[in-house]
C-alpha cells in the first residue's frame, strides 16, 4: 500500500513536552486529498486533548485542527479540489457526506487521537505535520486573498464562534459580550463587530485591554477575582458567548444578559464538565446553550465572509522546536492571540 511517509511534532505522554516523530499516514483513498500543510495553529484544545483532561489518549499523537496548505495529490473520485488548490482543515477529516452539521454525527472522524484502522498508527493524526490525509468533503477552499498563516486559526478558532453568533442572528447595534479573550475570543470579538454589534468583552488579563479596543470593542472589563466588575452590566446584554476553557462561575458572566436572553458556552473546560448554580441561573432567567464548531458548508461560508471583510485572527509564528513553550505560553495566558507553527520548520 502506498502510505504517506511524513513527519510531525507529538505528544508521547501525558507532561505536555511535543517532540519530533516520524510516522506514516494512510495511503491516499478514491475520494481522499493529500495536502502539503503550510500552516498550523495551536488551539487550547489541543493542549487539553493531549494532557489527557478529556480522558486517556493514545500515544505517540500528532495534535493539530487548524491547518492550511496546498493539494499535492487526490483520489480518482475527487472532483472538488484539483492539485495546486489551496486548502483548509478544521476539527473533522471523514465521515457523513450529505448531512448539514458534521460535527454532531456519530460517524464523524475527528483529526486526531480518534480510532481509524486505515492509518498504521491505528488513530487520526493531526496537523502539526508536513503532509495530512482526508476526504475531500471535509477540506475547505482558501481564497487567494489570504496567507496561510491567517486562514489556519479560521478552521477552528474562526467557526467555533461564527457559528453560534450566526445562529444567534446577531444584528446591527445588538449588545454582545464575549468572555474569555483569547484565541478564540478575539475571533468572537472581531466577527461580532463586523456585524455590526455592540461588543463587550470581558477578560481578566488587564494588559489587552488596549488590543482589544483595537479589535473593535465597543468595552472592555477587566473581571476581578470577586466578580464585581460583572455586576454593572447585570441584565443589560442581548447575548454572550464565553470562550473561558475551565471552570468558572457560569450564572455571574450570564447574568449581564437580558433575562430570556441566551449565552452560548464554546470554551471546553476539563472533563468537559462545568459546574452551574442553578439559583444564580434560575434568578437571571437566561436561556444557556453550548456549541461544537460549524457543518463543512458554514466553515466554507465562515472562511470566505472572514477573508472577504478582513476579519483575521492576530497571529504569532514560532519555529516546531517552540511549540511546548507556546503551550505553556497559552496556558499561562500569554498568547498574543494565535500561535502558527511555521511547518517549513518541522
Amino acid at each position: 500500500m502506498n502510505y504517506v511517509e511524513t513527519k510531525g511534532y507529538a505528544a508521547f505522554d501525558e507532561s505536555g513536552e511535543i517532540k519530533p516523530y516520524t510516522f506514516k499516514r494512510r495511503p491516499v483513498g478514491d475520494n481522499d486529498i493529500l495536502i502539503e500543510i503550510k500552516a498550523a495553529s495551536i488551539c487550547h484544545s489541543d493542549i487539553h486533548q493531549e494532557k489527557g483532561h478529556w480522558g486517556k489518549q493514545q500515544y505517540p499523537q500528532v495534535p493539530g485542527h487548524e491547518i492550511a496548505g496546498i493539494v499535492t495529490a487526490i483520489g480518482k473520485d475527487v472532483t472538488k479540489f484539483k492539485v495546486g488548490d489551496r486548502a483548509g482543515v478544521g476539527c473533522m477529516i471523514d465521515g457523513c457526506t450529505t448531512c448539514e452539521e458534521e460535527q454532531y454525527e456519530s460517524n464523524t472522524l475527528f483529526t486526531y487521537g480518534y480510532p481509524d484502522d486505515r492509518e498504521p498508527t491505528r488513530i487520526t493524526q493531526g496537523g502539526y505535520s508536513k503532509e495530512i490525509v482526508v476526504r475531500d468533503h471535509f477540506a475547505v477552499h482558501l481564497p487567494d486573498g489570504v496567507s496561510f498563516e491567517k486562514a489556519a486559526p479560521l478552521l477552528c478558532a474562526g467557526i467555533t464562534t461564527y457559528s453560534p453568533l450566526i445562529k444567534a442572528d446577531i444584528k446591527k447595534g445588538d449588545k454582545v459580550g464575549v468572555a474569555g479573550i483569547g484565541g478564540l475570543g478575539h475571533m468572537a470579538v472581531k466577527i461580532a463587530v463586523s456585524k455590526g454589534a455592540e461588543v463587550y468583552a470581558f477578560t481578566t488579563s488587564a494588559d489587552k485591554v488596549e488590543d482589544i479596543k483595537g479589535f473593535g470593542a465597543k468595552e472592555v472589563i477587566v473581571v476581578d477575582d470577586e466578580l464585581k466588575s460583572l455586576q454593572e452590566y447585570a441584565g443589560q446584554l442581548d447575548y454572550m458567548i464565553s470562550t473561558i476553557p475551565y471552570q468558572f462561575n457560569v450564572a455571574a458572566y450570564a447574568n449581564v444578559v437580558k433575562p430570556y436572553g441566551y449565552f452560548t458556552m464554546v470554551g471546553m473546560p476539563v472533563g468537559f464538565e462545568l459546574t452551574l448554580s442553578n439559583i444564580g441561573l434560575a434568578f437571571n432567567r437566561v436561556n444557556f446553550n453550548a456549541s461544537l464548531i460549524g457543518g463543512m458548508k458554514e466553515t466554507q461560508e465562515m472562511v470566505d465572509y472572514c477573508v472577504a471583510n478582513d476579519v483575521l485572527p492576530e497571529i504569532q509564528m514560532i519555529k516546531a522546536s517552540e511549540i511546548t513553550q507556546a503551550w505553556k505560553n497559552v496556558e499561562d495566558k500569554k498568547a498574543r492571540y494565535r500561535y502558527v507553527i511555521d511547518t517549513a520548520t518541522i
